[in-house]
This record gives structure tokens, C-alpha cells and sequence, in this order.
């Protein structure tokens, strides 16, 4: 027992294997995506999902949130192994009953030069149960405040980001993904005993 415990402490301490906290599950959803398709919850099945929540136009503040989807989008795909997963982004605008020709239009407006990731819009009670009540974001689009989450393929929040901190947010999530595509990588057979002996000493970046 003293050898457990002994050994215990020292995985908790030295972190050897880092998880990302499975927080609670994300909620479900049914939204209207730029081309009036309807998207659920159930399209991120399998695939790890970087959401944000944001009016159509907030000006400066757009602008950051924009730049960091756009980092997150290019490098993901360089820098981390996400084995069988997929991955995917989107944005769920704060403006109730969204056309898609405006959803269409911010898409454009944000993807730069690369592939547009997901804008999606529904009713105002529809965001207040997604965003507000399951997402825990702010919902009044004249009190717009960055976010993002990580949710993954089983969905499941992974990772929630509302504060500036002195990392770069493009950078904290691309290494969010990296450990959670490690995760998702070699959580199996035996290795899934060291993941979950991860979860339980919360060896969380």
C-alpha cells in the first residue's frame, strides 16, 4: 500500500501523461448553417470541435476571435496527430434567426484565405439553451465576450477558454488538441490505465 501510494503521488506529481478534464457533457443542438442546412450535435460524433460564440459583427473583437480560428484551423492539421479522429470548427452566432446569406457572409468574412469552418444561428430560445445554459457563455450579443470550447468526439466538454491569459489562445488550443489527440491515440489496452490514472491525480495542463 505504501509503494501505491508512494507511486501514486509521483505520478500526480510528475505528470508523465497530461489529460484534458472531462468537464461535463456539451449540449445538444439542431441549428441552420449557412446554407439553411440543418446541423446537429450528432455531425460531431468522432471528430474533436473547437466552438466559439459570437455576434456577426463585433467589430475589433471579431477580428481577434476570427484570427485565432484561423491559426487554430491551419496548424492543427500540421502540428497535431489526431490518429482516427476527425476535427472540425464552428461558430454559433449570437444574433437570433440568422439568414443564412448573413451566416454565409460572416463565414467568408472570417476564413481569410483557407477553408470557412462551420457558422451556424437558431432561435433566440435555441441559443439560450445551447449557449447560455449549456455552454455557460453570455448570451446578449451588446456584451460580447471572447470564448471558445473544446468539445470531443463523444461530446464531451473538454476544454473551456473565457479569460485572456498570457498565452496566446491560438497556441493554448493547438496544444489543448495535441493532448487530447494523444489521449485519443493511446487510450486503449493498457495504456488506457495510465489516461485514466491521469483523469483521477488531474494531471490537466
Amino acid at each position: 500500500m505504501v509503494l501505491i501510494a508512494i507511486g501514486g503521488m509521483a505520478f500526480a506529481v510528475l505528470q508523465p501523461i497530461q489529460v484534458l478534464p472531462r468537464i461535463r457533457l456539451a449540449p445538444g443542438y439542431a441549428f441552420a448553417d449557412a446554407t439553411g442546412s440543418t446541423v446537429t450535435s450528432e455531425d460531431g460524433r468522432g471528430s474533436i470541435t473547437v466552438y466559439t460564440f459570437v455576434p456577426l459583427d463585433c467589430g475589433s473583437e471579431c477580428d481577434a476571435v476570427d484570427e485565432t480560428m484561423r491559426l487554430v484551423r491551419d496548424r492543427v492539421p500540421r502540428e497535431v496527430d489526431l490518429g482516427d479522429a476527425g476535427f472540425r470548427m464552428v461558430t454559433i452566432a449570437l444574433d437570433p434567426d440568422a439568414s443564412p446569406a448573413s451566416l454565409a457572409a460572416a463565414a467568408e468574412r472570417s476564413a481569410g484565405r483557407g477553408e470557412a469552418w462551420t457558422w451556424l444561428s437558431g432561435s433566440a430560445s435555441q441559443i439560450e439553451n445551447v449557449v447560455g445554459l449549456g455552454f455557460r457563455r453570455g448570451t446578449d450579443p451588446d456584451d460580447f465576450a471572447p470564448s471558445y470550447a473544446i468539445v470531443d468526439g463523444w461530446g464531451m466538454v473538454r476544454g473551456e477558454y473565457r479569460y485572456q491569459t498570457l498565452a496566446d489562445d491560438a497556441d493554448k488550443l493547438v496544444r489543448h488538441i495535441g493532448i487530447l489527440g494523444s489521449e485519443l491515440r493511446n487510450d486503449h489496452g493498457i495504456g488506457s490505465f495510465a489516461y485514466d490514472a491521469a483523469h483521477v491525480f488531474q494531471c490537466y495542463p
